[in-house]
């Protein structure tokens, strides 16, 4: 094969990875668009709501070492298929949903076929790119299909929902599943390593109970409160799984997270400000659509369009991360980034109100898009440098759960902090308006399900529900983006700690398995 057609092949695979990329990015952003209306339908409080997007979320996280170290033996074009037919079944299940419940189970199906796309994508890409700069590029553009899926969600979200029943943003994913299993048929080769060690199943199992543990744990902080003896209960259980999973590695001839990875600095430093960041960025996005359809009152359609900005910012710093990461060195690349995302943050946390000046909001997405886009590309490229070609799989899936489990922590935690204010603060209504407990229940569930709750009151009482509701929503939201900028600007502070000034060609030589 010639030079020529080698590159046309290789942009050929790199195509179909970002489209099999394109419908896991698009569908968090997508579903937190349809939130208020899931809520509205099936009654949901805010617990419910977490546990929609983080039951995708969990699962994913959970699984992806142990998919992309069965991908690396197995063969990561046949994992990819196997994933993109499970992603269809799970959309289709999760579109036919009559309860939150039967919703929850298929996003879980969901996050095991997710699981076993992302990092078969990433794999094949450094399978296929072997030279540096290529793969750099490759990469890069892999970042930003997933920055721009993300982005562009919402819109598609917003007119879907504005023209149909929320269950349309899983329907979308039937067509794009189809065509991403073609291309893969067509253009993808198959790659594996049979020296791949044997999956961790013990690994997994500890690590699955302990962060699901976590994350139930802090979301019944936001619905309970940290006297409830369940919160207690959750955080012991995460506590006990989460060492039995490092004493268990330390141990495990085949460990499912070999702990020498981290004595790479880079490596670790760029997990580290992967995962804070991660967990700053979901949290935020689960926040925003919900506060620009339920207490500023836009349509769908009109609050997508408030956040779209963010994708152009997105892309065109991803593209140009590379040329900055080449010139100043990852540390100082990612370092700007996390900085720049801790400021949008902060600045939402100080301007937002029950009405905004979309001048602010637009410097906020600039700020955050920009921040995204130096800081995911070049962690994401660091990580993969740092590891021998035949941990391809163990690599990419390490930097995706760095994501996912940061995006579901972030959702937990800044959505437990934001409920925990916004059911303090409905609570007065109790003692003002004389509302029967059943009715106060409906209306500390959620904001949503207090906007429901009003239409059966009389004109004045509605009013001051919904007012007190949509002021209590803001007031803890704005506590939340409080916190994520303050997470974001010590991941960057971190980043410089950790990262050594210059970057080093480390593959393969410390921690080849071969």
């Amino acid at each position: 094969m010639n030079l020529s057609s080698k590159n046309q092949s290789g942009w050929l695979v790199l195509a179909v990875m970002c489209i099999s990329l394109f419908i896991i990015s698009i569908d968090t952003t997508v579903l937190n668009l349809a939130l208020p209306s899931i809520a509205a339908d099936f009654k949901a409080t805010t617990g419910e709501l977490q546990w929609v997007v983080n039951a995708y979320n969990l699962i994913f996280a959970s699984l992806l070492i142990t998919t992309g170290a069965l991908g690396d033996r197995y063969g990561r074009k046949r994992l990819l298929i196997i994933g993109l037919a499970l992603f269809g079944a799970g959309s289709l299940g999760a579109a036919l949903s009559v309860s939150t419940i039967m919703l929850i189970a298929f996003r879980a199906l969901l996050g095991l076929a997710g699981a076993l796309i992302m990092p078969s994508t990433l794999s094949i890409l450094i399978d296929v790119y072997r030279e540096t700069k290529q793969r750099a590029k490759a990469i890069a553009i892999w970042s930003s299909i997933f920055s721009i899926g993300a982005g562009i969600g919402p819109i598609i979200g917003g007119l879907l929902i504005s023209s149909f029943h929320w269950a349309s943003v899983f329907y979308l994913n039937l067509p794009i599943v189809i065509i991403g299993i073609l291309g893969c048929v067509l253009y993808v080769p198959e790659s594996k390593d049979v020296r791949t060690p044997k999956p961790d199943f013990p690994g997994v199992a500890f690590s699955f109970v302990g962060v699901v543990s976590l994350v139930y744990a802090m979301i019944l902080v936001g619905e309970k409160g940290w006297s409830a003896p369940m919160v207690w209960v959750s955080f012991a259980i995460a506590v006990v799984f989460i060492t039995a999973f490092i004493l268990w590695e330390k141990h495990s001839p085949h460990p499912m997270l070999p702990l020498e990875f981290f004595k790479n600095k880079i490596f670790t430093g760029a997990n580290v400000s992967l995962t804070i960041s991660a967990f700053a960025m979901m949290g935020c996005m689960y926040l925003y659509s919900q506060y620009f359809q339920s207490i500023e009152g836009f349509s769908p359609i009109k609050a997508a369009l408030c956040m779209l900005p963010m994708t152009p910012f997105v892309f065109v710093s991803t593209m140009l991360s590379v040329r900055v990461n080449r010139r100043l060195g990852t540390k100082i690349t990612m370092s700007i980034g996390l900085i720049l995302s801790g400021l949008s943050a902060f600045l939402f946390s100080q301007t937002a109100g029950l009405h905004i000046n979309y001048g602010i909001v637009l410097l906020v997405l600039f700020l955050n898009g920009c921040g995204i886009g130096l800081t995911m590309s070049p962690a994401t490229s660091a990580i993969m440098n740092t590891l021998p070609p035949n941990r391809a799989g163990i690599g990419s899936a390490l930097n995706d759960t760095t994501r996912q489990l940061g995006g579901a922590l972030g959702v937990a935690i800044l959505g437990a902090l934001m409920n925990g204010i916004y059911r303090s603060d409905v609570g007065v209504l109790a003692s003002q308006s004389g509302l029967s407990g059943a009715v106060m229940e409906t209306i500390s569930g959620s904001v949503q399900s207090a906007m429901v709750a009003a239409n059966g009151l009389n004109p004045n009482l509605a009013n001051l529900v919904v007012e007190t509701s949509r002021q209590a929503f803001v007031n803890g939201m704005k506590e939340a983006f409080l916190v994520a900028g303050i997470a974001m600007v010590l991941a960057a502070v971190m980043a410089m700690i950790i990262l050594p000034t210059k970057d080093k060609p480390v593959i393969a030589a410390a921690i080849a398995v071969e």
